[in-house]
């Protein structure tokens, strides 16, 4: 199992933190990151350049394989047929999930072109927060003289909070630069 400094900080000081703002009785209780995914969506053309880089940006973001998702029904608007790849999706659990979201908050957000912080505003009212990067040049990890493509994502945090309070004051005491 990979270990994190973050999953450290959370186990010994943001339990009983939360436990103590909150007056939580039952350990269960008390919110945690169930799972982050990381999801991209691809242009659907005969290029299959541009899936393979996809692929490639995620699994290097990541660490970890991405699975091509694939369309469910026929779209002749966007001249899509049943079963076209049209992106690319990233689970993240336990030590993985902890060390990409250190990552991504003490390095890849401070990055961000003219950041102040990510809106308040993008929970889902069940302690899910989501928000989008429009290009994968912040990261790291990405060698920026190979990029061909600007590749979009989506990073869903999911959490066992109830509410978007409780979810909002674990991603703030885990270090989410939210905006005022």
């Amino acid at each position: 199992m990979i270990t994190s400094s973050l999953y450290e900080t959370y186990k010994n000081e943001i339990v009983p933190r939360l436990k103590e703002k909150r007056g939580y009785t039952n350990p269960m209780e008390i919110p945690r990151i169930l799972k982050i995914v990381v999801n991209t969506g691809v242009k659907t053309d005969k290029d299959r350049e541009v899936m393979t880089t996809a692929v490639d940006t995620l699994a290097t973001i990541t660490g970890q394989k991405p699975v091509i998702t694939k369309s469910r029904m026929n779209i002749s608007n966007f001249k899509l047929r049943k079963g076209m790849a049209v992106g690319a999706c990233v689970t993240l659990r336990r030590g993985a999930m902890y060390n990409f979201l250190y990552r991504l908050v003490n390095i890849v957000l401070p990055r961000v072109r003219d950041f102040r912080g990510i809106s308040p505003k993008s929970f889902d009212g069940v302690g899910n927060y989501n928000f989008g990067l429009s290009e994968q040049s912040v990261f790291t990890e990405i060698d920026l003289d190979k990029v061909k493509h600007t590749i979009g994502m989506n990073i869903t945090i999911v959490t066992s909070a109830k509410t978007d309070e409780e979810a909002k004051d674990l991603l703030s005491m885990m270090g989410m630069p939210f905006a005022n």
